[in-house]
């Protein structure tokens, strides 16, 4: 795919200084896109643009506090122009835990983080899409979309929350030129395994035989690269 698969489209990436997040900002930029990349960690975003020099922006968004997204977005809108061609949303929280051992703390901050931001900010440019007659929403699942795992009680919940979203919206928008894409990788190496240390727990997926973040940023760009007329509703992702 050329490095100008991109050229004059707008993306807006969330989680963007780390793990599939910092792949996809990295993958979009070098194909020819402006991208508004949001995290916490808006060092690690500078430090991305700095070494890309491409065109991006970088907001510090903590999405654990949904009513501090409307002025970041304003800002994204200001910067971009309008709203974005492309959302990626792809910020979460993971935890593993039995239900009962689970924090209310955790719940409620990960329904904030995986659910309500991610809805938040497709609501707010959604309307700008169908009157223009195009945009694409990509949500990063996760196989856990799908598929339910023994310690994985809240993190399932709000990723097949997450999946039910990206389905009812796509009938919502079906025919309106508006696309949405549900990508859900299996077990995938970043930063959120290293609390866990799945090498050494019986059950999970060595880090070595995970699917590597640069390869779900690919899949990330191979949708939204499809012909105008094409929607591509899900691509589920193996290591081979």
């Amino acid at each position: 795919m050329g490095a100008d698969a991109l050229e004059g489209r707008s993306v807006l990436i969330t989680g963007a200084s780390r793990g599939i997040g910092r792949a996809c900002a990295r993958l979009l930029l070098e194909s020819g896109a402006r991208v508004v990349m949001l995290s916490r960690d808006l060092q690690a975003m500078h430090e991305l643009i700095a070494d890309l020099k491409r065109n991006a922006a970088a907001f510090p968004t903590d999405l654990s506090n949904p009513d501090s997204l409307t002025p970041v977005l304003q800002k994204a809108r200001e910067w971009i122009g309008g709203a974005p061609d492309i959302i990626v949303n792809n910020a979460g929280t993971f935890i593993i835990a039995p239900l009962e051992e689970t924090p209310v703390d955790d719940l409620k901050n990960a329904l904030r983080v995986n659910l309500a931001s991610p809805f938040l900010i497709v609501r707010e440019f959604l309307g700008e899409w169908r009157k223009r007659g195009s945009g694409h929403v990509v949500t990063i699942g996760s196989v856990a979309d799908r598929i339910a795992y023994p310690g994985n009680t809240l993190y399932a919940a709000t990723k097949f929350g997450a999946r039910g979203m990206h389905e009812a919206l796509r009938e919502e928008t079906r025919g309106t030129g508006v696309r949405t894409t549900l990508v859900s990788p299996g077990p995938t190496d970043t930063g959120i395994w290293d609390a866990v240390d799945p090498d050494n727990k019986p059950g999970f997926t060595p880090r070595a035989k995970m699917l590597d973040a640069n390869a779900v940023a690919h899949a990330v760009l191979w949708a939204v690269t499809r012909p105008a007329g094409v929607n591509v509703d899900e691509l589920r992702l193996s290591r081979s």
